[in-house]
């Protein structure tokens, strides 16, 4: 069967059209058709945001909020503008509550750094789970030396699902705050997490989601989950890189003190005494990525374009095919296999070695990635020193997948 027949066949997606909006799929690798399978690691983009990128340097360039002239005006309403679309992609109560940061990295450590030194003192527990990014540890463990509080982590089953029991059993008197990721990125598990939000409110502690594997493949609403802070990078939904969103509930926001100083967040200064800015400038100090924001908006209004209900669901399409296609491979063992998952597909090949594997695929077109996805106590708890990972986007089609499962096969008849 052609790719052409193929792809036709999908059209109730019509992943050929949605192909031809991103222009990087079209080229070769190694004379071989790219097969991008590393959308965890980052997405491609489409042409849209490509343009928005460069119109906003060709034609609107300027810095924002305090410039009176033309240029100043229409990039501050462009950036104000994908605030707002933010506040509806994520169905926050105000564009107060939405926060450009650099990334999900950079909005957890502003919770840690500003709630967390703030309100956590000697004693006190942060909750975690042991499916966690490097992102959303090492934070807590900075804060936590420097308050005197300690981490509690949230123990996995073999499938790679949270155990909520052993979850609830962790809270006690001393425990001030929760912080999990939505869906693992070197897994897929979707974390069941609107149950475990409840839980920690039951104890009136607050919870922020790491939602950077989660907003391009789930309808995320943040007042219906009732979370208190989420925050996700733009690079990971075709947008660009540098750029990203902490959303938090108002009343928490109000409360916490400036994470960095200068810029915006400024409302007055003396050499006795600086005032700060209203929320959401009081968290963002100098000038930002402008055009990260102004092309993000073009990337989730392309997403929503689509739906990202109609996304989840062809990508699980493609997930459950790509779990029958690689575990008919003997010699290979899925690692993450939760009842509960986006298109994550980890595994490890008998005798061989990550790294190998994805030197090998790459010659034959294929992006993968491959190590410890920066989840190193995961890979502790698998006995795996890295694994492979192949991660699905909406461009994604079967044929991809089963390219990917030959080339495998011949990766385990090299190494044999």
């Amino acid at each position: 069967m052609s790719v052409a027949s193929v792809l036709r066949t999908e059209t109730a997606f019509d992943v050929q059209k949605i192909r031809e909006d991103f222009p990087i799929l079209k080229q070769q690798v190694h004379g071989k058709p790219l097969v991008y399978l590393d959308n965890a690691a980052t997405s491609q983009k489409p042409q849209v945001v490509i343009d928005a990128i460069t119109r906003y340097y060709t034609f609107e360039n300027s810095n924002i909020h305090r410039g009176v002239h033309y240029l100043s005006s229409q990039a501050t309403i462009a950036y104000e503008n994908t605030r707002t679309i933010l506040k509806n992609f994520l169905n926050a109560a105000s564009e107060k509550e939405i926060l450009f940061v650099r990334g999900t990295t950079e909005g957890i450590n502003l919770v840690a750094q500003s709630y967390g030194r703030t309100f956590f003192k000697e004693g006190d527990e942060i909750i975690v789970s042991a499916m966690e990014h490097h992102s959303n540890i090492v934070p807590w463990q900075i804060v936590c030396e420097q308050t005197g509080a300690k981490l509690r982590v949230i123990p996995m089953n073999e499938r790679g699902e949270l155990q909520l029991d052993a979850y609830e059993k962790l809270f006690n008197p001393r425990t001030r705050f929760v912080s999990i990721v939505h869906v693992s990125n070197s897994l897929g598990t979707i974390n069941p997490v609107e149950e475990m939000i409840a839980t920690a409110h039951r104890y009136g502690v607050p919870v922020l989601l790491d939602g950077a594997q989660a907003v391009q493949h789930l309808t995320v609403d943040v007042r219906a989950l009732d979370c208190d802070f989420y925050v996700f990078s733009g690079h990971k939904i075709y947008g660009p890189t540098g750029v990203g969103v902490l959303y938090g509930k108002q009343a928490l926001l109000e409360k916490m003190p400036p994470y960095q100083g200068g810029g915006d967040m400024i409302r007055s200064v003396t050499f006795e005494k600086t005032t700060f800015n209203e929320l959401p400038y009081k968290f963002e100090a100098g000038t930002p990525n402008i055009v990260g924001g102004i092309s993000m908006t073009a990337g989730v209004r392309y997403l929503q374009s689509i739906g990202v209900d109609a996304i989840g669901q062809y990508e699980h399409e493609l997930l459950e095919y790509g779990t029958d296609v690689l575990s008919s491979i003997k010699g290979l063992r899925l690692i993450g296999t939760a009842k509960s998952k986006t298109g994550i597909l980890s595994f490890v090949l008998d005798n061989v070695h990550p790294h190998d594997v994805g030197t090998f695929l790459d010659v034959e077109g294929i992006a993968i990635r491959t190590g410890h996805h920066c989840t190193q106590p995961v890979m502790q708890f698998f006995k795996v020193p890295a694994t492979s990972r192949a991660s699905l986007a909406m461009y994604n089609t079967k044929e991809e997948i089963d390219i990917l499962a030959d080339a495998i096969r011949k990766v385990m008849k090299v190494f044999s």
